[in-house]
């Protein structure tokens, strides 16, 4: 390119870091039901809740008084929720991430009843400043 041969190294290298820079792409709100727990796998529904835009979590296995999900990937972009649906009798939600990636908690995670929630990742969760 004509143009790198009127720049200074230094100038070529940023421009080149910048440019290679620009094609990383990071995950933004992401919610990927896996398919483990098979015609009991969780469904994630646009919604508004509080306010602001979420992902509601249905489905789920059912056992006893434990509700479980499972999910490829797991992150809530800044600025939206991702909220699990609380059924009747249900003590506590379980929550898994198989894949391998962390997760980024930006946004807000609740539950919509008085279940305990109980996410675990084993790459890891990072959480932002006011995830609950």
């Amino acid at each position: 390119m004509k143009l790198f041969r009127y720049l200074s190294p230094v100038t070529t290298l940023f421009l080149c870091t910048v440019a290679s820079l620009a094609s990383i792409t990071t995950a933004t709100a992401q919610i990927t039901p896996d398919s483990s727990l098979g015609a009991e796998s969780s469904v994630v529904n646009p919604d508004v809740i509080n306010g602001i835009p979420s992902d509601r979590i249905d489905g789920g296995a059912i056992r006893g008084s434990n509700l479980f999900h499972s999910f490829q990937e797991f992150n809530v972009g800044e600025g939206r929720g991702a909220y699990f649906s609380n059924p009747a009798n249900i003590t506590n939600i379980l929550t898994r991430v198989t894949g391998g990636n962390p997760s980024n908690i930006l946004g807000r995670l609740g539950v919509l009843g008085n279940a305990n929630l109980f996410l675990l990742n084993p790459k890891g969760i990072f959480l932002g400043e006011m995830p609950f």
